[in-house]
């Protein structure tokens, strides 16, 4: 899988996902390692989702994973919340607002 696959793949599942109830900015770099290598950007605003091909300097915090993890995410074989407290995901950062974020954006998973 590509960087440009990787992407496309992570935000059509993220863009589409439902974030009404999140009312703050949030931020997140996500690091991807391995095959697919590259670094992009998870973002709330406005309570809308987006994922953009970019480094994001202040950011709330940073992602470290891999393309396949991610990919499993997408499909809906595991849970964000799984991949944080399996290790899958690394995460550095404000815990606080990835809670809101695990507690509240509700996905669009690929089939």
């Amino acid at each position: 899988m590509t960087y440009e696959q990787v992407v496309e793949m992570v935000r059509k599942v993220f863009e589409n996902a439902d974030g009404r109830n999140i009312y703050e900015h949030i931020a997140f770099q996500v690091n991807v390692e391995g095959e697919g290598a590259g670094i992009f950007y998870f973002e709330v605003a406005d309570r809308q989702c987006v994922i953009e091909p970019y480094d994001y300097y202040d950011r709330d915090g940073l992602i470290t994973t891999t393309a396949k993890v991610l990919s499993d995410v997408c499909h809906k074989k595991c849970t964000l919340r799984s991949c944080i407290e399996s290790g899958k995901f690394r995460f550095e950062g404000d815990v606080r607002k990835l809670e809101l974020c695990l507690g509240n954006i509700k996905l669009s998973y690929l089939k």
